[in-house]
């Protein structure tokens, strides 16, 4: 089923890609900068597309990290094929780059190279990532996370802020980040679970600790229970929106085949 999904993801953002291909767009106050901003879109858009195109899951992890790839890779497809202006084509980028976070986490649970590193934004790079294994039971239900793929924690999340709060990357047993992103009651059970997750796991894991205000500081509403970290759990903490400057650099895959991006 997944692997139907991927197919139809990947038609979708091969059709937005060709109606995405026409001449730039003129009377924009930089033009050059405008050039240069879609130009950059079109290159990671591209190399996801080349990603998706070229893998195939094994297990559930692989298939679900693919299947979320492609997502993304439909998503930036539409945003490029509307995309006139250089914030808009930024939002190619983020999104064509968060893709390509997912085929990382893919080509690591197939056992393979995940190749160069990518760009990442600060919310990503201070939310961290799973340091160890960790449950979570909350009201009956358990959810589980760990640095690694299994068939038990088989949803990846690349990291970074959701709904104001930071979520580690790594693999759950659920999507449970997800709710906060689609809104309305969902929205609530997520944050309640999110609350308890990083309260309820005993601390441990935030390697950058939190900033100054804890879980006060802006972004969160007054009446949230702040919990404690106490010793254990996540890494890092928040932050705001922006890339690092990081890049691919001119690195292969090694042994996964592709050669460079």
């Amino acid at each position: 089923m997944l692997a139907l999904l991927v197919v139809l993801l990947v038609v979708g953002g091969l059709i937005a890609l060709a109606v995405g291909r026409r001449p730039g767009r003129a009377g924009l106050a930089d033009p050059r900068g405008a050039a240069d901003a879609e130009a950059e879109a079109r290159r990671w858009y591209d190399r996801l597309g080349g990603q998706v195109l070229a893998l195939s899951g094994t297990d559930e992890p692989s298939r679900q990290a693919l299947a979320d790839a492609a997502e993304r890779y439909t998503a930036a497809g539409s945003q490029l094929a509307t995309a006139a202006t250089p914030a808009q084509w930024r939002l190619v980028t983020d999104t064509a780059l968060e893709g390509l976070h997912f085929v990382r986490a893919a080509r690591t649970a197939l056992g393979m190279d995940p190749g160069p590193d990518l760009p990442s934004n600060t919310d990503r790079a201070r939310a961290g990532e799973l340091s160890g294994d960790r449950t979570v039971d909350v009201g009956g239900r358990t959810v589980t996370g760990s640095p690694d793929p299994s068939a038990r924690n088989a949803h990846y999340y690349p990291g970074g802020t959701v709904a104001g709060r930071p979520v580690a990357a790594g693999w759950y047993s659920e999507p449970w980040w997800k709710p906060m992103l689609l809104g309305g009651v969902g929205a609530v059970g997520g944050l309640l679970l999110a609350d308890a997750l990083f309260s309820g796991f005993g601390g441990g894991g935030f390697a950058g600790g939190l900033p100054d205000g804890g879980w006060g500081g802006p972004g969160f509403d007054g009446g949230w229970d702040a919990g404690g970290f106490g010793d254990g759990g996540f890494g890092g903490g928040f932050g705001d929106r922006g890339f690092d400057g990081g890049s691919f650099g001119d690195g292969g895959f090694g042994d996964g085949g592709f050669g460079s991006w």
